[in-house]
């Protein structure tokens, strides 16, 4: 069968349709696939979760709305955080009053009290200046200084109200480190001041009340009843 020259610009058509289609595959099966997204910052409230024996910090990280701030720097900033998470039967030791007694800011400062703003793993703590910084504020006498002493592989912290030993190693990524301890670390600036604060007036009623107020009034009034019944004798044995 003869090739006319329309059927011949129909194979052509087709063949260059063809080497083009091949050559697009081959080019996108060969291009490298996308890099994957970078890995987001550790969550300091899902890792103290996981962990376990951390809900009672982990409320007031997440309450201080620090959680959130730890996120934001961990995201921004490259010189990572370390963190003293103190445990459930730490809380508890404290006395029943000491969480109750301080006020928001005070308790914003108390959470803080417990980051450094970089990153020391276990080994450095040997090396580190005292009083190390702490994101609560200043660390001169009588603000939020915390001491470092390393012994051996002991390494214990020392805030001039309590002192306490790193229990262990809850995370640590080279950007984060968390670490256990068994007492909540307490600054001067919040409790050596709550702790020198006037004792409430003795006989105070958990109601309101004042107890010696009423004991007063009660004595008066028995006193009178007294003399009233005192008279009336006098009376009778007049008669």
């Amino acid at each position: 069968m003869a090739i006319t020259k329309q059927n011949l610009g129909l194979i052509f058509s087709l063949s260059f349709l063809f080497f083009f289609l091949l050559h697009c595959s081959a080019t996108s099966a060969q291009a490298p696939a996308p890099a994957p997204m970078p890995p987001g910052p550790p969550d300091v409230t899902k890792i103290l979760g996981k962990a376990g024996q951390y809900s009672i910090f982990i409320k007031l990280l997440k309450s201080t709305r620090v959680s959130y701030r730890l996120l934001g720097e961990l995201n921004n900033t490259g010189n990572g955080k370390t963190i003293f998470a103190p445990t459930d039967k730490a809380f508890s030791s404290l006395k029943s009053s000491a969480l109750h007694s301080v006020n928001d800011e005070q308790r914003v400062e108390l959470v803080l009290y417990h980051v450094v703003p970089t990153y020391v793993p276990l080994s450095q703590f040997l090396i580190v200046s005292n009083p190390m910084r702490t994101e609560a504020g200043e660390s001169g006498n009588g603000e939020f200084p915390l001491n470092v002493t390393t012994v051996g592989k002991t390494v214990t912290l020392m805030t001039g109200q309590t002192k306490t030993d790193v229990a262990g190693t809850i995370y640590a990524d080279g950007k984060l480190a968390i670490y256990r301890v068994d007492q909540v670390l307490q600054p001067l600036k919040i409790f050596a001041r709550n702790s020198s604060a006037p004792a409430p007036a003795p006989g105070k009623s958990l109601v309101g009340g004042d107890v010696g107020e009423k004991s007063e009034a009660l004595s008066i009034g028995i006193h009178n009843l007294a003399l009233f019944a005192l008279s009336v004798t006098t009376f009778a044995l007049s008669l």
